[in-house]
């Protein structure tokens, strides 16, 4: 059964290691035995925590053998984002500068994956300093290596965990998103991910130094699990939800709302912007809707969502203008190359005035009033994650064309985080030897919501992974 273990859904892990199956120790040996097979061909697992994994996994060996309560996710190996702090290693960001950054404390979500008993069994990879590009690329670890095909990216900035998912090598990833980060990796890797609301998991970013950053990342930058199914998904938003004094934005709001009166309405929208989309992707927004159907949804084609345009252009404004001023200091730590992607950025959108900046808050808030009365009509909308399959490594940091490309194939995820809406990405299938997958987004703190619809297209389209590296064109 060992040689099976990393095979299993996280839900089902813990589920043995309470019920004394399997011991905590077997399971983490069997991700261990994982990794050393599997990481050397995809580069996703970046710092190992081979010795600290097996010693948490005997304290938990050691408190069932005494007749202790375990937790909900007793036993189940995750890795944690280079950019996540996990006490007493060093939070990288993927580049030379820190590579000796050791955390004194687990960041708030580290902390309340580990209090319901999982294990975190290494780091993962991610942009040089999660501002080089979509693509998984760090100075410190260099290329993480999409499992379906070694010539597409594998996405990011959440990249190494949706790797390490999907290859078996752990069962939940720890990532955060600000504009697809979770997301995209997710749809590009075959695995399921999402972004909660802005205040629904505690966080604390401050890894840099004791100053706060602005309110772009503050209010944009939202941790969040990916998982090889729904379920899995679902058990580590139980354990994520809640407060933490280190982070005032988390609010005390329940995980499950109540329920809706009658049939849930559903808003497609296949082409957000009508900038286009790919026929594979228009395929999978159209399989995800017929199964949302099947399962009793009130399903309905939409135009569009609320002033996507207006929104790309607020959002780039605000967070330029947040970045600017410490742009010399960082362009030297991405390095010659590096440093393209924001370089294109900043060229194409400038900072704005102080008062410029104000406006642009009004806007803001304004948009979000434009989503929640949008959200009041249809409580969820299903539409493409990415309106393309997977690109190549380094589309985005290649040229301007590269760049606006990428820019615009995320754009639906843009506007969701600018909107502090949750969405989950969700497979439905695979084309042209690729995964695909779409998003459910919903109003703000019914994550519950956005899971169920999920859970009904993951019931009817199926799980896509684990997956062995296929190390050429996928088949």
């Amino acid at each position: 059964m060992q040689d099976a273990l990393w095979k299993m859904l996280a839900t089902a892990q813990a589920e043995a290691v309470r019920g004394a199956d399997v011991s905590a120790v077997e399971l983490v040996d069997s991700h261990l035995d994982r990794i050393a097979e599997i990481n050397p061909r995809v580069n996703a697992v970046t710092q190992l925590l081979a010795e600290r994994a097996r010693e948490a996994a005997a304290e938990t060996d050691r408190r069932r053998a005494a007749g202790e309560a375990l937790g909900p996710l007793a036993g189940v190996p995750f890795t944690v984002k280079e950019s996540t702090a996990v006490e007493g290693v060093p939070t990288t960001f993927g580049t030379e500068r820190f590579r000796d950054l050791v955390a004194s404390a687990d960041a708030p979500p580290v902390a309340r994956l580990r209090a319901a008993g999982a294990i975190p069994i290494g780091h993962s990879n991610i942009p040089t300093l999660i501002l080089a590009g979509m693509h998984t690329r760090s100075e410190l670890f260099g290329d993480t290596v999409n499992p379906w095909d070694s010539g597409r990216t594998p996405g990011g900035s959440s990249g190494g965990d949706a790797v390490a998912v999907a290859t078996g090598m752990a069962a939940l990833g720890l990532g955060n998103d600000s504009g697809g980060s979770i997301r995209i990796p997710a749809q590009f890797c075959g695995v399921a991910g999402l972004k909660p609301s802005t205040g629904r998991f505690p966080a604390d970013h401050r890894v840099l130094g004791p100053d706060d950053p602005g309110p772009a990342s503050q209010f944009l930058v939202t941790d969040g699990p990916l998982a090889r199914s729904v379920g899995d998904l679902r058990l580590a938003y139980e354990v994520l939800a809640g407060t933490d004094p280190r982070d005032p934005r988390a609010v005390p709001v329940p995980a499950y709302g109540e329920p809706l009166p009658g049939r849930v309405k559903v808003a497609v929208v296949t082409d957000p912007g009508g900038h286009g989309v790919h026929p594979t992707v228009r395929g999978a927004v159209a399989a995800a809707a017929d199964a949302l159907r099947d399962a009793g949804y009130d399903v309905r084609e939409e135009r569009d969502v609320p002033r996507l345009d207006e929104t790309l252009d607020a959002y780039g404004r605000i967070t330029v203008t947040e970045f600017a001023p410490t742009w010399p200091l960082v362009r030297k730590l991405l390095g010659k190359g590096g440093d393209r992607y924001i370089e294109m950025t900043m060229e194409q959108t400038p900072p704005a005035s102080a008062g410029e900046f104000m406006k642009l808050m009004g806007t803001w808030m304004s948009i979000r009033r434009s989503w929640a009365e949008f959200l009041d009509a249809y409580p969820l909308l299903l539409g493409p994650v990415f309106t393309e399959p997977p690109v190549e490594p380094g589309l985005e940091s290649r040229d301007r064309t590269g760049r606006d490309r990428v820019g615009s194939g995320m754009r639906l995820c843009t506007a969701t985080s600018f909107a502090g809406v949750p969405g989950v990405a969700v497979p439905t299938g695979v084309a042209d030897g690729l995964p695909c997958g779409v998003q459910i987004i919903g109003r703000a703190f019914r994550e519950d919501l956005c899971l169920d619809a999920a859970q009904a297209i993951e019931d009817r389209l199926g799980v896509l992974t684990p997956v062995d590296p296929r190390m050429g064109p996928a088949d």
